[in-house]
């Protein structure tokens, strides 16, 4: 039985600390902490409405460590799981290395000015966790996050190589809104505004954002959706830990109606990162236009429809060339049935309560910073079937 402190309450927040009541066998108390306790105090009553458990609640802010470190000192936890903002991993983890606590995340650190998605600042943590004799676990969601260990259980158990990897990652609810985002609007639209970026045979190569797609007939009758090319995260850690892999891509479905809004909001500014005089103020345009996009977490109940989201591998195995594919289908409203959040707060959020669960059960340990596909997928994929996102898989040869 372990002490966990959760820190962010949006939508995945919401969902891990729904499942982590769930499991009172390993998370014995729960603290959940963000900058607005309102929140905090909504998501606990909910649980509390559900399962019958106590959250206890409090106000942090997660910039600044020494917050942090006193709330962890007044609490005690074995785990703390960063479920605020990117911007915020370096802070959360400094207070982690001083109070001597594992760490846990699902989004890899990125600087408030500038879209730039890489591991390297988290990375440089390695030795000082280590050091201090704690475990770091980066990108515990589902993309990143359960796509690491689909490709570590592919690796174990169905290829000898893995030569070609895209990862594609369908929502194919509609919520009915002109323009929204399914999360946190200002992190959706910075990632998708980015430049496309892919590893091919030794070196890594750029698009124009949103430039290249492709259609990709999707199983559970979803069907035929448009596909764009991406740069995401764990693609470079897996270049690193995927021995042999020789091209890597990662693809996102994007509605029409979605990508018209974010053509003119980027056409007449509204999508920058960078401040701009209003008023004798300085604004942020990205930031101004999340106060008017409408909050993810109230598309819930309007949300129908399923996401799939998975690898699809070629390699060889036996000296024979091989396809594989394994996925999970998410249904938006029996995500928002059991936790009061649609399918991609849901997809997220579970990762990060299992990933926490084999970090405190000890089934995952170790010293230093991690990313999942270094650590043993099996108890992982186990859990995935048992806490409500089963996965399938599909093996044929070329």
């Amino acid at each position: 039985m372990s002490k966990i402190l959760i820190i962010g309450a949006g939508g995945v927040a919401n969902v891990t600390v729904h499942k982590c009541a769930q499991n009172p066998e390993v998370f014995s108390e729960i603290l959940l902490a963000s900058r607005t306790v309102a929140k905090c105090e909504a998501i606990a009553a909910d649980v509390r409405r559900r399962t019958g458990r106590s959250v206890a609640t409090a106000r942090v802010d997660a910039d600044r460590p020494a917050e942090v470190v006193a709330l962890i000192r007044g609490f005690g936890p074995d785990l703390v799981a960063n479920l605020a903002l990117p911007y915020q991993d370096l802070a959360i983890m400094d207070a982690c290395l001083e109070t001597g606590v594992d760490y846990l995340d699902t989004a890899n650190y990125e600087p408030p000015d500038e879209a730039r998605f890489e591991y390297k600042w988290q990375w440089a943590y390695q030795e000082r966790f280590a050091a201090k004799g704690i475990m770091a676990l980066l990108g515990s969601g589902f993309d990143p996050g359960a796509t690491n260990v689909f490709c570590a259980h592919a690796a174990k158990h169905h290829f000898d190589e893995i030569h070609e990897l895209d990862i594609i990652d369908c929502n194919a609810g509609d919520h009915g809104q002109a323009f929204a985002t399914n999360f946190n609007p200002e992190i959706n639209i910075r990632e998708v505004t980015a430049r496309g970026r892919y590893w091919d045979r030794g070196e890594w190569l750029e698009t124009d954002p949103l430039a290249w797609s492709m259609s990709y007939d999707f199983p559970a009758g979803i069907g035929p959706k448009k596909c764009y090319l991406m740069y995401h995260e764990e693609l470079e850690s897996l270049v690193l830990n995927l021995p042999g892999l020789k091209r890597a891509r990662f693809w996102m479905t994007f509605g029409d109606s979605y990508l018209k809004h974010l053509e003119v909001l980027g056409n007449v500014g509204l999508t920058r990162i960078d401040p701009v005089d209003f008023g004798g103020m300085k604004i942020v345009p990205l930031q101004f236009l999340k106060t008017l996009l409408p909050d993810p977490a109230s598309l819930g109940p309007k949300t129908r429809g399923k996401t799939c989201i998975g690898c699809l591998m070629r390699g060889v195995k036996d000296g024979k060339s091989k396809r594989y594919y394994v996925y999970n289908v998410c249904d938006h409203q029996a995500a928002y049935a059991e936790t009061g959040s649609q399918a991609i707060s849901y997809t997220t959020g579970v990762p990060a309560m299992i990933g926490a669960m084999l970090m405190l059960t000890g089934q995952w340990r170790g010293r230093g910073v991690f990313n999942m596909e270094q650590l043993d997928p099996d108890p992982f994929m186990d859990a995935m079937n048992r806490h409500g996102l089963p996965w399938t898989e599909r093996t044929w040869n070329d």
